[in-house]
């Protein structure tokens, strides 16, 4: 599932190496967390790569893809993590949170446990990423409805009260996928245009990056995403 180059090579040198590449304006740093079997890892291959495999295996720990797209003449490059829900990852998967400029944090629409668990998460969120980390709730599976526990009202409230975006999603029928990660990087680009110069925390920022775009840059200060 990582973006490896060499064999062997781990998720951290794959980073250093994306930082190197100079073919991008902005790079967002990404996380999907939530309990284990909410469809993490299929919601990042339907995302990623157009794909989705029935077949559950239980991610070990922490592991990432890559995924380049334009936002308003910005080449946005994205480092999506994919973490591990179980309980014994947890300290090594939260030293990840720190510089995410965004996390998803998913649920299952047909386990009441998963949903039960999101002010967890969302407490984990606040205590180990920075203060303006943008999250979006996601209610997963939707094409299972016949097996539905969580209401889509509960699902709304909840995200209402926690300040955060919310959809409902399918990773296997390709459902608000698109538009659950284009709304969490509009979000961070909202938020940094409210800064001076776009300049926070976690943003990792290209000057060449501008003479890279189809069209000429904003004059406009930040991401203007």
């Amino acid at each position: 599932m990582a973006v490896v180059g060499d064999q062997g090579a781990g998720p951290e040198t794959q980073v250093q190496r994306d930082s190197a590449d100079q073919n991008f304006d902005y790079m967002f740093k990404l996380l999907i967390i939530g309990n284990s079997s909410v469809g993490k890892t299929s919601f990042l291959f339907r995302y990623a790569d157009n794909s989705f495999t029935s077949a559950f295996v239980s991610t070990v720990g922490i592991d990432f893809k890559v995924k380049t797209i334009y936002r308003n003449e910005k080449r946005v490059k994205l480092q999506i993590w994919d973490t591990a829900g179980q309980e014994r990852y947890r300290t090594i998967t939260t030293a990840y949170y720190r510089g995410a400029m965004g996390f998803l944090l998913m649920y299952d629409i047909t386990s009441q446990e998963s949903f039960s668990a999101v002010q967890d998460w969302a407490t984990q969120v606040k205590t180990y990423s920075w203060d303006n980390a943008q999250v979006v709730l996601v209610g997963n599976k939707v094409d299972l409805e016949e097996d539905r526990q969580v209401p889509t009202v509960d699902g709304q409230r909840l995200a209402s009260e926690l300040g955060f975006q919310f959809f409902e999603t399918s990773a296997k029928d390709n459902i608000n996928v698109k538009q659950v990660f284009d709304k969490l990087v509009d979000v961070i680009c909202e938020r940094m245009n409210e800064t001076v110069n776009g300049e926070l925390a976690g943003v990792s920022t290209n000057e060449k990056g501008a003479s890279l775009t189809d069209k000429p840059p904003s004059s406009q200060s930040g991401c203007a995403c």
